[in-house]
């Protein structure tokens, strides 16, 4: 009997750990229409849509105008949570394009990949909060992780980003800390193609922020 109830209770175990894993937004492009745009991203400025290459399909936004555009998805989130992107571009000459990912909506939090500065950068809006060095790879994807977490009565920001098929650093490489409740948002993808070709976004992720000190 005591049995039972160590199997029963350890498969119980398993789901709530599934279940608290579980991101609370996925989606890759893969069965989307290419010239199609999902239903569950809000375009805020740009012509974004679906696009394939072979059997890959992503979503772009073109490489004209050269101006920032943006899109929201997942759904409304405050606090202890991660959004992970991959995004592809490449420089033309001395032109290079910027993008990143956000969370809190349009006036919320953004890491952002600047190759023109050589800078991965952390924004408030549209305001620069710090910057640290980053080698972008042209034609390569990189990718993307922001979260923002609640630490006592303040809030921490942290962001990575590192080359398609090299390893995720183990350490934070951009934080700050805020003591402002962040406001209510979702996320968001962010591209200014200043290289005037296209960028690329994939396997978009919301999901809880990973604990730290």
């Amino acid at each position: 009997m005591n049995r039972w109830i160590y199997l029963a209770a350890t498969l119980l175990a398993g789901l709530h750990l599934q279940a608290a894993e579980s991101p609370f937004f996925q989606m890759t492009f893969q069965d989307v229409e290419p010239g199609k745009l999902p239903a569950d991203l809000l375009v805020l400025d740009g012509a974004f849509a679906v696009r394939a290459e072979g059997e890959a399909r992503f979503l772009e936004l073109p490489g004209a105008p050269l101006e920032t555009f943006g899109v929201l998805f997942g759904p409304t989130l405050t606090n202890d949570v991660a959004v992970t992107a991959r995004v592809f571009s490449t420089s033309s000459g001395r032109r290079y394009p910027a993008f990143g990912v956000g969370l809190g909506g349009v006036n919320g939090y953004k890491l952002r990949v600047s190759p023109g500065k050589k800078q991965l950068e952390l924004l408030q809006s549209d305001t620069v909060l710090r910057g640290v060095p980053f080698a972008w790879e042209s034609g390569r994807w990189t990718h993307l992780r922001l979260q923002l977490r609640r630490v006592g009565q303040t809030w921490k920001v942290e962001g990575r980003a590192w080359t398609e098929d090299h390893p995720e650093p183990a350490d934070w490489q951009i934080t700050c800390e805020a003591t402002e409740p962040p406001r209510p948002g979702r996320a968001s993808l962010w591209g200014a193609p200043y290289a005037g070709t296209p960028i690329r976004f994939d396997d978009l992720t919301l999901s809880a922020a990973a604990p730290g000190s």
